[in-house]
């Protein structure tokens, strides 16, 4: 399953059940465009498990201030809609999975 582009039209319903794993993002940003292919492989190894999305902040400002989201990247980690977990700055894969240790077995 590919990583799905969230906007704030359909956020809160992919988000609201299950572990949800959001990369904000930016086209800009060189430290993103590091994060993306390792967002990307979760969302292959996690198909069917979790949802893993991006949001754009250059289009989706909104929700990035919902969110705090200061810096980019961040990836915040949902369960049931409820922020679980938050990575700021690329951290690799291995920081990533850390943050999915909190929700999944």
């Amino acid at each position: 399953m590919a990583t799905l582009n969230l906007t704030k039209t359909d956020f809160d319903q992919k988000t609201k059940t299950g572990v949800a794993l959001v990369d904000f993002w930016a086209e800009w940003c060189g430290p993103c465009k590091m994060a993306g292919p390792v967002i990307d492989e979760l969302a292959t190894e996690y198909s069917g498990k979790m949802v893993v999305g991006k949001v754009d902040v250059d289009h989706e400002q909104e929700l990035a201030g919902k969110y705090g989201v200061m810096s980019i990247p961040t990836v915040i980690l949902f369960k049931d809609g409820v922020e679980v977990g938050r990575q700021v700055g690329f951290a690799g894969k291995q920081g990533y999975l850390d943050l999915l240790k909190k929700v999944m077995q």
